[in-house]
């Protein structure tokens, strides 16, 4: 069975847990939700047949507090750059699900010095309508019989027995809801200026897509693949927001194909462009 180490990883003064595990071409992946491993870590498992896979969890998300002076995404996403490239990674996979795909976004707009492929999973970040339109689902408002509902194909495989977790689970779980509201809420789930900058990312891409998802419109992840240069869009059947977690074999699988792919717009070529 793979084993799923676990190490804390510093950036400056700040700590974060991280899961390390497999092995081969690095592949950084930014998780949605309270944490890398909530609900199911199958996924990783399955990504750890072919590459070493690091799951770091969002400062501010499980056992540590949230940084001093960090305001929205664009922290985030200065801090895993940063962490990139304090472990050295290169030529890796960015792969970023839910809240994580907005912050990878938010990186490679930024910089792609480490990474040489990007794949957003169902991502939040971008908005395609107007402001009155509900292009994401305001899941604060719902209960978690309600959201589970909307969120998965299969509800069944994220239910919860909250009276029998501890009180450092829940404080984890806690933890990561109220940051997830803070770094997210106004706007909601989405940077304005984010759609302006996708044209900067100049790696191959694959935007990934529940085809069940009933937590962020088509419209949305359309308007990411359109916008970023040569990025495919790609659904998976069976699966709602989450399809790295209900489907974890399709997931890795698609994941694999796209890295060993002849994708169109490698950096060089993007750039000649």
């Amino acid at each position: 069975m793979t084993v799923l180490n676990r190490h804390t990883l510093r950036v400056g003064d700040i700590e974060t847990d991280a899961i390390d595990t497999g092995s081969g071409q690095p592949l950084l992946f930014l998780h949605a939700g309270e944490g890398p491993d909530a609900v199911s870590d199958d996924y990783l498992r399955r990504l750890a047949a072919n590459f070493r896979v690091i799951a770091p969890f969002h400062p501010g998300f499980g056992s540590r507090p949230r940084p001093a002076g960090f305001r929205d995404v664009g922290d985030l996403a200065y801090f895993h750059l940063e962490l990139a490239d304090r472990l050295g990674l290169r030529d890796a996979v960015l792969v970023g699900a839910s809240f994580g795909g907005w912050i990878a976004a938010e990186m490679a707009i930024r910089s792609t010095a480490c990474f040489s492929r990007l794949v957003l999973v169902d991502p939040f970040g971008v908005k395609a309508g107007d402001r009155e339109s509900t292009d994401i689902a305001d899941f604060f408002t719902l209960t978690n019989a309600d959201w589970i509902k909307v969120a998965y194909t299969n509800p069944a495989l994220a239910e919860q027995d909250i009276a029998s977790q501890s009180d450092k689970e829940l404080a984890n779980l806690v933890r990561g809801r109220e940051s997830m509201a803070y770094y997210g809420w106004k706007p909601f789930m989405h940077n304005p200026q984010l759609q302006r900058w996708l044209l900067r990312i100049r790696i191959p891409t694959l935007v990934l897509r529940g085809e069940d998802d009933r937590v962020v419109v088509p419209a949305c992840h359309k308007l990411y693949a359109d916008a970023i240069p040569g990025a495919r869009l790609q659904t998976i059947a069976d699966a709602g927001h989450f399809p790295h977690l209900e489907q974890p074999g399709a997931f890795a699988d698609a994941v694999l194909a796209f890295t060993q792919s002849n994708a169109a717009g490698s950096k060089h070529a993007a750039r000649a462009a």
